[in-house]
């Protein structure tokens, strides 16, 4: 199978440097090819703007969706963006690694998701009618490829649980599973969580590396997070909202896990 990781750490010798390379010796002993899209390391330009398309004439307005959409259907997007939609159509898994810095993922990361992520790419795509509201929530682009986070965070286990005080880390976490990788059709693994990264040393990484690699042997055994489709019955169209008589007893993220 074929995994690409975008990684987004700015320090080599961190953690995260030590899991990625793991990851990435791991998967290649077991059979795997694998590519990485290391972030920082690409110096690879976070900000969407203008000069994304190539073929955007100076001073005339800029309209973000639309310049995604042009320059993706004339083939005027910049290289780097192009290069990074080959990567995601050739990988069967997607991983995605990054620290949690401030509830989210680094801006370099988010960056990279906004740009390549393309209009008729990654979202746009599809029929919309009165009974099916675009290829996305289980369907598009990457339907059947499988995705998973990996994110390392200073914060303890509890601080992350259901009553703790950062929120649960699944609820953090659900608008990148559920509206970064689900929306555009993967099927979403559980994150790879590692907390209280600023006490692992080398005393303690081989669990943390053993756990991982437990994970990345399980990568297209692992069942997915069981998010409802969009199209398959569960939300009534065009609204999008769940139908009265699907989990009446929810709100919230939770509604949308069967």
């Amino acid at each position: 199978m074929n995994v690409l990781i975008v990684y987004a750490h700015p320090e080599p010798r961190s953690l995260n440097g030590a899991l990625k390379d793991f990851a990435v010796q791991r998967l290649q002993q077991a059979g795997h090819a694998v590519q990485v899209s290391d972030l920082y390391a690409m110096n690879w330009k976070a900000a969407l703007d203008a000069e994304d398309d190539t073929g955007h004439q100076p001073g005339a307005h800029f309209n973000p969706s639309l310049a995604s959409k042009h320059a993706f259907e004339n083939g005027t997007q910049r290289a780097d963006i192009a290069y990074e939609q080959e990567k995601l159509r050739w990988a069967d898994a997607l991983i995605l690694q990054f620290p949690l810095w401030w509830f989210s993922m680094p801006a370099i990361l988010k960056g990279w998701v906004e740009r390549v992520y393309a209009y008729g790419f990654a979202y746009g795509v599809g029929e919309h009618s009165d009974t099916h509201w675009g290829d996305r929530y289980g369907e598009g682009t990457f339907s059947g490829k499988r995705a998973m986070l990996v994110v390392t965070t200073g914060g303890w286990e509890p601080h992350y649980s259901a009553r703790g005080i950062n929120g649960p880390i699944d609820d953090l976490l659900f608008p990148i599973n559920h509206g970064i990788l689900y929306y555009p059709g993967f099927d979403v693994l559980p994150p790879f969580a590692v907390y209280r990264t600023g006490r692992i040393d080398e005393a303690t990484f081989p669990d943390v590396r053993e756990a991982f690699g437990r994970r990345l042997d399980d990568l297209w055994t692992t069942a997915p997070i069981a998010y409802r489709p969009q199209n398959a019955g569960a939300y009534d169209i065009p609204a999008c909202t769940l139908r009265a008589d699907v989990a009446p007893e929810k709100t919230g993220f939770a509604a949308h896990i069967e």
